[in-house]
């Protein structure tokens, strides 16, 4: 084997006992382009590490991304006493501008989740949506989420989150009557577990499956069809902080690890209120 290549493998080894599956295989995809391109050998340096960079970055998400990859790498390699010096510190990140999330307006919200649904499954497409509305849910975390997990009377779900964390996660009586519904009227037993989410063959519920229930729910709506099930997270944020939530509690509903992965939400609810001022303050023209 190539000793970068085993480096490599040792990397992903640490790794994998931290982060989740998905991180440890695009990183492993990152290294492969880089040893790869660097025919296998271990010398990594400033200049062939912008040299690789220039090449497999076509945009500033991905320099960014790769660069990340690089870093981590790095620091790995130079814990583990095989590289005496740091040789991602003189590459420059890429210069990206923040996008602050799409949310929905309340109102859009509101006409999404109260229409009727004439589908083959509407109570379980009805449950989905609030769910992750009323609990902030990733879609990836809803249809994995198991029967046992929720509890119907104290609205309250423990949510197996990124890198496998768990959190409890709160929903309101709207989603709680929509779930109870569903799981006594429409639920299709599984025979393969306990998935909370089944399709009419009983199987888990897939993400893509949870995606166009809301592009159609959406688009009947008129709302486009780009709504995505990270909408539905990203309004659960700005509804919050709207109403009045302080930050901390939205960062511990979300799961996210860090103060500063939430505050974006911040600058969403900051906009909206500057469109308010502007909108209707006789001196904001």
């Amino acid at each position: 084997m190539r000793e970068l290549d085993l480096w490599i493998e040792q990397f992903l080894g640490h790794l994998a006992v931290r982060r989740s599956a998905n991180t440890v295989r695009a990183y492993g995809a990152d290294l492969k382009q880089l040893s790869d391109f660097n025919s296998g050998q271990a010398l990594l340096d400033p200049d062939t590490l912008r040299a690789f960079l220039r090449r497999y970055s076509t945009t500033p998400q991905t320099r960014a991304r790769k660069l990340s990859t690089l870093r981590t790498f790095a620091a790995y390699l130079r814990t583990a006493g095989l590289l005496l010096a740091d040789p991602t510190e003189s590459l420059e990140a890429p210069i990206r501008r923040s996008r602050l999330p799409k949310a929905l307006s309340q109102t859009q919200a509101t006409d999404l989740l109260d229409q009727e649904d004439a589908g083959r499954t509407p109570k379980r497409d009805r449950a989905i949506l609030e769910l992750m509305y009323s609990a902030g849910l990733r879609v990836s975390e809803t249809v994995g989420l198991d029967l046992g997990r929720v509890d119907f009377s104290g609205m309250v779900v423990r949510v197996l989150g990124k890198g496998n964390k768990e959190r409890l996660a709160i929903f309101g009586p709207t989603a709680a009557r929509a779930l109870q519904d569903y799981v006594q009227q429409e639920r299709v037993p599984s025979k393969e577990g306990q998935p909370l989410f089944t399709n009419p063959s009983g199987r888990r519920l897939t993400t893509r499956s949870v995606q166009k229930v809301l592009k159609r729910w959406a688009v009947r709506v008129g709302l486009p069809p780009s709504v995505s099930p990270h909408t539905l997270r990203h309004s659960f944020a700005t509804h919050l902080l709207d109403g009045g939530a302080d930050l901390k509690s939205v960062q511990q509903l979300l799961g996210h690890e860090s103060l500063a992965t939430t505050q974006v939400y911040t600058h969403v609810s900051m906009e909206r209120l500057r469109k308010t001022v502007d909108k209707s303050h006789p001196r904001a023209g």
